[in-house]
Order: structure tokens, then sequence, then C-alpha cells
């Protein structure tokens, strides 16, 4: 049984299939991309958020 993260991603995959654009889950930035565009749906751990002191708040960025 898939666990909850995984049916909202697989959720979210169907949804964005049914835009022009090609829809790619978890694959590397191909060399070209196509002109009808891409997205690429990755759900990866992000790691660690960074925290700013002043005033308390966290961010997370993830980079390719």
């Amino acid at each position: 049984m898939p666990t909850t993260r995984e049916t909202v991603v697989a959720a979210l995959q169907a949804q964005l299939q049914s835009l022009a654009a090609l829809t790619l889950r978890d694959e590397v930035l191909p060399e070209r991309i196509p002109t009808a565009g891409l997205i690429i749906l990755r759900d990866g751990q992000p790691g660690e958020p960074e925290v700013t002191l002043s005033p308390l708040r966290g961010s997370v960025a993830q980079i390719a």
C-alpha cells in the first residue's frame, strides 16, 4: 500500500501531465528542453532547513 506522500505526489504528477509541457519525475535535466516546456517533479529529501535568527525563520532550498 503506497504512503500518503506517494499518493499525493502521484496525484500531482497526474495533474501536471495534462499540461502541454513534458512532465518527468526524479529525472536529471536533459541537454535539450522541449519547445513545449519541461516540468521535473522531484520528491527527494529537501535536507536541513536554513535558520535565520533575526527574525526567527526557516527556509529550505533544493538546488539541482
